[in-house]
């Protein structure tokens, strides 16, 4: 444990931070497992739906500097990928 008061603080606000994070983060992973789950499994409109929903997540935690932009635009370019296969296939 610190025993600097400005470590003390930093600590803290370090640790606010990664909660804050966190949920950032979780939500666009959880988003981008069940796009990708909708377009391998599910039918076309639901597979949309769940793609444009990670998009959302994706560009939210890169707005807020979770993920780095072009991470979080290279996901974003995957999942649009798979979705474009599904379209071609069916």
């Amino acid at each position: 444990m610190a025993n600097i008061k400005s470590q003390i603080k930093r600590n803290r606000q370090n640790q606010k931070r990664r909660e804050r994070n966190r949920v950032f983060r979780g939500r666009a992973r959880t988003a981008v497992k069940d796009a990708r789950l909708a377009i391998t499994d599910k039918s076309m409109d639901e597979a949309k739906a769940a793609t444009l929903e990670a998009i959302s997540a994706l560009d939210k935690a890169a707005e807020k500097g979770v993920l780095h932009k072009n991470n979080a635009s290279r996901r974003k370019g995957r999942l649009m990928k798979m979705l474009a296969k599904m379209e071609k296939g069916k």
